[in-house]
């Protein structure tokens, strides 16, 4: 079987698992495997540099994420954070013992000249994942969101409060001087197929497209692009992108999420998967030009994800 590249857009959990599902059936379905990751939650912490999202896609890709979480490692534990609470160091963004491993291994090694795509690679390596993850650039990028109380570090607005504020606009401070790395680029220029996963449209997917020269260079591939709906029933599974759809404009529904990525650039995809919750709203979908695949898209399980992955490769 000739062997496919496949290149995942994801940040995220919901983005993670689809990642998952497509490294469970890459030797099956022959297919060499790249995600590329949002890097605008990127954050300093304790002095340590924490890309939560390539950590969430990293951990869950080596089989080591807190699932019910949706961030993290399994069985971890807080010793650390005990101990700074207990310095009076604000601990309201928590780093496990076993996490921050990771964060120091990050921080030596860009403190050292490499570049976040090469300490990427290296962590990927140690922890013994075949896909490669690609952080969306290697610049420093940094996702604010403006609320009723003015503008918020994006985990100050996500994690501290819980994104309870209403967002009423979205910034990414430093993408004027970003660009995709060469290995983004490549990525998509080699890929048979580009998914966009079921991450949050505005702060997750959106941050990627927001790279300078990213739409160009999708617009450019040859691949087909499909999205996968990340609303469900009108409702977010995760995470806050149907409060955002409401706050920012747009609907919060399957047909929103198509409408919201064919206003980015008209032509951006090709087909959207829907769950089959939304399947009466294919219709409305396919009157955009879009094909509709309707398909499981909830993953409670790695069966699920596996599914799901195999659903959409089929299809491509």
């Amino acid at each position: 079987m000739e062997r496919r590249s496949i290149v995942v857009l994801a940040g995220g959990f919901g983005g993670a698992k689809l990642a998952h599902g497509m490294a469970l059936i890459a030797d099956e379905a022959a297919i060499d495997l790249s995600v590329i990751v949002n890097t605008g939650d990127d954050l300093e912490v304790h002095g340590l540099s924490v890309s939560p999202d390539l950590d969430t896609v990293m951990y869950t890709l080596a089989g080591l994420a807190n699932t019910d979480t949706g961030w993290g490692v399994r069985d971890e534990t807080w010793s650390a954070s005990a101990m700074l609470d207990g310095y009076g160091a604000p601990v309201w963004f928590r780093l496990g013992d076993r996490d921050l491993g990771t964060h120091i291994g990050r921080t030596k090694l860009l403190r050292d000249g490499r570049r976040l795509t090469d300490v990427t690679a290296a962590l990927t390596h140690g922890l013994g994942i075949a896909a490669r993850l690609l952080p969306m650039t290697d610049e420093r990028v940094r996702t604010h969101i403006r609320t009723a109380e003015g503008w918020l570090d994006f985990q100050e607005w996500f994690v501290r409060r819980h994104h309870a504020d209403p967002a009423l606009e979205v910034r990414f401070e430093g993408i004027e001087s970003a660009h995709p790395t060469p290995e983004v680029a490549e990525a998509i220029a080699r890929a048979d197929l580009i998914v966009f996963a079921p991450s949050n449209p505005f702060v997750s997917i959106g941050t990627i497209l927001a790279v300078p020269g990213m739409l160009t260079a999708l617009m450019a591939a040859e691949a087909r692009i499909v999205a996968v709906s990340p609303i469900v029933g009108g409702a977010a599974l995760r995470g806050p992108a149907d409060q955002m759809f409401a706050s920012l404009g747009g609907e919060s529904s399957a047909a929103g999420v198509a409408r919201h990525y064919l206003g980015l650039h008209p032509g951006l995809l090709d087909a959207i998967v829907i769950d089959r919750q939304d399947a009466s709203s294919a219709p409305e979908i396919e009157a955009l030009g879009l094909r509709v695949q309707v398909a499981q898209t909830v993953m409670t399980n790695d069966a699920e994800r596996a599914e799901l992955a195999r659903a959409i490769v089929s299809e491509a």
